[in-house]
C-alpha cells in the first residue's frame, strides 16, 4: 500500500524538486527503513494512519540499530520531506512529523589543505601519461573553482567560456551558476583536450562531457575519490583527504584572503549563507586580525 505513495514521491522529487538520482534514492531508502520497521512490528498502517508515537518508536528503533545521530537525522529529514509531499497532495490530513525531533548532530569543521599541500599533491601527478594529464586538469579545476565532485565529473566542454575565463556549472537542484576559472586550470584543460581527449573513442552520450575515462566514458565519483586519495598518500599527507577537501580548501583560502562571504556563497552554490559561514570558523588568525582591524575595542 506504500508503493503508490513512494511512486508519487519519487516523481515529486524528480519533477518539482529537480533532485539528482543519488539524492532521490537516498530519500526513498529513508521511507524503506520506515516501512521495514512497520513490517517487523506488524504495524499494518498506511501513511495516513501513521502517528507521532509511531515515528518516535521508529526513531528509538533506528537508534538501537546502531545508526549514528547524523544518519538518524538524515532519515528523519527524508521522512519529513515525504509527509510534506503527502500533505501538499492531500494524501494525508495531518503531518505526523511536525513535532518529531531528530537527534542533535555535531557540526564538525571540514578538513582543509594548505596551498603547499595542494601543490605537493599536484606535483605527484605524472603528466607524461594520458591519465596524468587528465588528473592534473581535474585537480586544477577543482581547486580553482571549488566544485563538488558531482559537478566535476559532469562538467561539459560547452560550459567552459575560455574568452571570459568562466565556467557554467549545474549544481544541486539543477541550479546553474557561473564561476571564474583560473588561467592555470584553463591551460591544463586545453592540454588535456588537445593531447588526450580528442584521441579517445568517446562513448555515446558523453560527447560533451569534459573528463572521460580511458574507454571514453564518464568518470565516476569513486574514481575521482581514489585519484585524490592516492595523490595524498604519495605526497605524505596524513589528513583525511577527499574530493570535498579541495572544495573546503578553496573556500577557506578565499576567506583567509579577505573575500566577501556572499561572493563565496555564490561560487559554492550554497542555498543558505549559514552553510558558507562554517568557513569563517576555520582560520582563527584571520578572524582575530579582522577584529583588530575593524572593532574599536581591539584598536590601540
Amino acid at each position: 500500500m506504500w508503493d503508490s505513495f513512494k511512486k508519487g514521491f519519487k516523481m515529486y522529487l524528480q519533477l518539482e524538486r529537480s533532485l539528482s538520482n543519488h539524492s532521490i534514492e537516498a530519500y526513498l531508502r529513508d521511507i524503506d527503513k520506515l516501512t521495514q520497521y512497520l513490517q517487523l512490528n506488524n504495524a499494518n498502517k498506511n501513511p495516513s494512519e501513521i502517528e507521532l508515537n509511531d515515528l518516535q518508536k521508529f526513531l528509538e528503533w533506528i537508534s538501537d540499530y546502531g545508526l549514528s545521530s547524523t544518519s538518524q537525522a538524515r532519515i528523519i529529514s527524508g521522512i519529513k520531506q515525504f509527509y510534506k509531499y503527502c500533505l501538499s497532495e492531500q494524501m494525508v490530513k495531518i503531518d505526523p512529523t511536525q513535532l518529531l525531533e531528530a537527534p542533535k548532530t555535531k557540526r564538525s569543521l571540514p578538513e582543509v589543505l594548505s596551498f603547499d599541500e595542494i601543490e605537493r599533491m599536484i606535483a605527484q601527478i605524472d603528466v607524461s601519461t594520458n591519465e596524468g594529464t587528465r588528473n592534473k586538469a581535474i585537480l586544477e579545476t577543482m581547486y580553482s573553482c571549488g566544485l563538488r565532485v558531482s559537478e566535476v565529473i559532469s562538467l561539459a566542454i560547452s560550459q567552459i567560456y575560455v574568452d571570459v575565463e568562466f565556467i557554467r556549472v549545474t549544481g544541486k537542484g539543477n541550479k546553474e551558476r557561473l564561476i571564474p576559472i583560473g588561467q592555470s586550470a584553463l591551460k591544463y584543460i586545453q592540454l588535456y583536450i588537445d593531447g588526450v581527449r580528442k584521441h579517445l573513442n568517446v562513448s555515446k552520450g558523453c560527447e560533451d562531457i569534459l573528463f572521460l575515462n580511458r574507454r571514453g566514458g564518464q568518470l565516476t565519483r569513486v574514481m575521482v575519490f581514489y585519484i585524490i586519495k592516492d595523490l595524498a598518500q604519495k605526497a605524505g599527507i596524513q589528513k583525511n583527504v577527499s574530493p570535498h577537501t579541495f572544495r573546503h580548501s578553496f573556500a577557506t583560502h578565499l576567506i583567509e584572503g579577505g573575500a566577501d562571504l556572499r561572493a563565496i556563497q555564490e561560487m559554492l552554490g550554497h542555498e543558505s549563507i549559514t552553510t558558507t559561514e562554517i568557513y569563517t570558523h576555520l582560520d582563527r588568525n584571520f578572524l582575530r586580525s579582522t577584529l583588530h582591524s575593524f572593532h574599536p575595542a581591539f584598536k590601540n
